[in-house]
């Protein structure tokens, strides 16, 4: 049996903590060929995950909050914002799925914020994940300008240092 309790998120959101992207995964599936990953997805605010979509083959995924509270968003090809909402146990959003080859992105709004997310497999980092061509890739100069003007559009009020 995997015991998921709170010294597993906090041992993982120190992991996160001290890492260069400011999140880390705990596996759960043993091997990346898998047909279903399990894991947890520890993010800390200020981490920027580069809009993306699972295709080729197409995959669906799942967040559920565990901890803390995110911000997920899901776009149309060009780029229009289709969809979003905060997972926090604290206003009642615990989880939400992404239908397979749909663009989105993730953003932690608290420290030690700790989802438990489910796709589907095999993991092949060649073609695991499709980058929105309108958004700037992780590392670049562009990246938190870009998560600011999410929250801008969003109406959402957080801008943690």
């Amino acid at each position: 049996m995997i015991h998921i309790n709170s010294n597993l998120l906090e041992t993982v959101s120190q992991k996160a903590k001290m890492t260069t992207r400011q999140r880390t995964n705990h596996n759960f599936h043993d091997t990346a060929s898998d047909t279903l990953h399990r894991m947890l997805n520890a993010v800390e605010p200020n981490s920027y995950v580069c809009p993306h979509k699972h295709e080729n083959p197409s995959k669906r995924e799942a967040f559920i909050i565990l901890q803390g509270s995110m911000l997920v968003v899901q776009f149309d090809l060009e780029g229009n914002i289709t969809d979003h909402t905060i997972l926090s146990t604290k206003n009642g959003n615990y989880g939400v799925e992404i239908p397979a080859g749909t663009y989105h992105t993730i953003a932690a709004l608290e420290p030690s914020t700790v989802v438990y997310e489910i796709k589907d497999g095999p993991y092949d980092v060649s073609n695991d994940k499709g980058f929105a061509p309108w958004a700037p890739l992780e590392g670049s100069l562009d990246c938190q300008q870009y998560l600011t003007s999410l929250f801008e559009k969003l109406g959402i009020k957080f801008f943690y240092k």
